[in-house]
């Protein structure tokens, strides 16, 4: 969207008039971050959390080109490697522990950007694109991490790929043969390894160009706002900058905050403490489990243990698994209410705060759980509710909701109904 109100790029400096007309990078930076993007004014720390993601993206970046430099991507050096990394190479302990924990933060900004996005409807058209790159960046991140942690070369590593790639073996005639051109074999091994650690390096520089894509895309409609109100005039809008990179600049401090506080009081919080084990095709850890922002979609897996007339039942939770996230790609279509914002709808707020919320939290219990017949239960009926909230609840609530009524503009959620709002401006 070009708001006719937008401030202009105008350089004072000759070097910058040059540069701007041989290569107009500052007016793009301008116009893209700076003052020339008008952003609704009642944006709150919520809308943070993209710019986090950004940030933890590059965090990765960063530190894996450098860990890469004395990495060995071979199955017979790759543990011993890691651990001179950790001992030998200076601050390569540092290095390693930012990597590691520098994808937790990634996965914990990114999904609260995505239920941020759930509760205020960013889903909702016009915007219906830019949800649909979010969700292709986070199948990207999720690739990426669990081809990340097989680097390592640890127990969990081994076991973990051994156990992911298997999945697909339960596709019906096209399974195996897919298998097996994932690991170059037929077990993890040193081919599986070198491919892993080559679309690990490649992956994150593909999200990097979908984010671009991703923000493309949002400036054509215009970030969303807690009240989903489209904005209306000049009124309803301040500049990206200053007023969002100061707000930005409180969430990056936070964020840097507990990311240290993670990195030098728990490193290995977040961790399994098997991967400090080399790998042994022999020895079968005691409980199989992925990193713990896989734990949702590995419950879901493990929900199905019963065959399904000619369906496997293995076959059925991988397809389950899948399903849970690219369901999520059909949210603009299954919830039909002209309201965008929970805030607005009552029925909504309770179905999502005490529904869904709750709901995730439990499969991601029963994800990092040993496999009981209790948590296999539990998992089933929380699996059964996930699906049911999006595919039978969330479209009936949209049609038969009373929403509370909407402001008429931006301007009037932030100031209220007075008659002077008619002549405030934003401070300059």
């Amino acid at each position: 969207m070009s708001f006719p109100w937008a401030n202009e790029y105008k350089p004072s400096n000759a070097f910058m008039r040059y540069m701007d007309e041989k290569l107009p990078l500052p007016r793009f930076v301008y116009n893209a971050v700076g003052a020339g993007y008008p952003v609704p004014r009642n944006l709150n720390y919520f809308w943070n959390f993209g710019v986090l993601a950004g940030m933890a993206l590059m965090i990765q970046i960063v530190t894996g080109i450098v860990l890469a430099m004395h990495y060995g991507a071979d199955s017979s050096i790759a543990f011993g490697s890691v651990e001179h990394i950790m001992r030998d190479v200076n601050s390569g302990w540092f290095l390693r522990y930012a990597h590691q924990n520098g994808a937790s933060m990634f996965f914990i900004v990114v999904y609260i950007h995505i239920f941020r996005g759930l509760f205020y409807g960013s889903y909702k058209p016009p915007r219906e694109m830019v949800w649909h790159l979010g969700l292709v960046i986070f199948l990207l991140m999720m690739a990426t991490a669990f081809m990340g942690y097989v680097l390592p070369w640890g127990q969990m590593s081994f076991w973990g790929a051994k156990v992911i790639t298997g999945l697909f073996g339960a596709i019906p005639l096209v399974g195996e043969p897919i298998q097996t051109w994932l690991l170059g074999g037929f077990a993890p091994d040193n081919a599986a390894l070198n491919r892993f650690f080559s679309l690990h390096f490649l992956l994150p520089f593909v999200i990097l160009g979908v984010i671009i894509l991703h923000i493309w895309a949002l400036h054509i409609p215009g970030s969303s706002n807690p009240t989903g109100v489209e904005v209306k005039s000049e009124q309803d809008t301040v500049p990206f900058h200053p007023y969002y990179t100061a707000k930005d600049g409180v969430g990056v401090a936070l964020f840097f905050l507990l990311f240290a506080v993670i990195l030098f009081f728990a490193p290995n919080f977040l961790g399994e403490p098997d991967n400090y084990i080399p790998a042994n095709p022999l020895a079968t850890p005691a409980n199989i489990v992925p990193e713990w922002y896989f734990w949702p979609f590995y419950a879901i897996l493990r929900a199905f243990t019963v065959d399904f007339l000619f369906i496997p039942a293995k076959l059925l939770g991988v397809l389950a698994m899948f399903a849970s996230i690219l369901l999520l790609f059909f949210l603009p279509w299954l919830d039909t209410s002209a309201v965008r914002s929970g805030h607005y709808r009552p029925l909504f707020r309770k179905f999502f705060w005490f529904g869904l919320i709750p709901t995730i939290v439990i499969l991601g219990y029963c994800g990092g759980s040993h496999a009981t017949d209790g948590i296999v239960l539990i998992s089933q009926i929380a699996s059964a509710y996930y699906f049911a909230h999006f595919l039978i609840i969330l479209p009936i609530i949209s049609r038969v909701e009373t929403t509370k009524p909407l402001p008429t503009s931006i301007t009037e959620a932030v100031l209220g109904n007075t008659p002077a709002n008619a002549t405030l401006q934003p401070a300059e």
